[in-house]
């Protein structure tokens, strides 16, 4: 999550984001979106949407936060399911909380 919380990085890791007194109520709706499509996608129903939506999110703006859901829950599946591990300047990152920079390309 670059330039997020690491606080909530670190709650999204352990599963209790909602614990977080700090989350503005867009994250908060977010994150139960998220949650919810994540864990039991089959149980997603209309009124799930609904705090997005009171919150100014239309189809569109929907539609966008369940691609990147879907598309984040399917990469990692997948890494996973192939045995990908992190490259050690990733994962020093991830411990450290340290941005990656990305390597200067000069032609």
């Amino acid at each position: 999550m670059e330039g997020g919380s690491p606080a909530l990085v670190d709650a999204l890791e352990r599963g209790s984001w909602a614990d977080l007194d700090a989350l503005s109520d867009r994250d908060r709706q977010l994150c139960a979106v998220a949650d919810k499509l994540s864990r039991t996608p089959t149980r997603m129903v209309e009124t799930d949407w609904e705090p997005l939506r009171a919150l100014g999110f239309d189809d569109r703006a929907c539609l966008e936060v369940a691609h990147i859901v879907g598309i984040f829950n399917h990469l990692t599946r997948l890494a996973d399911g192939m045995g990908l591990k992190l490259d050690a300047a990733t994962l020093q990152a991830s411990k450290s909380g340290a941005p990656l920079t990305r390597a200067s390309t000069t032609r």
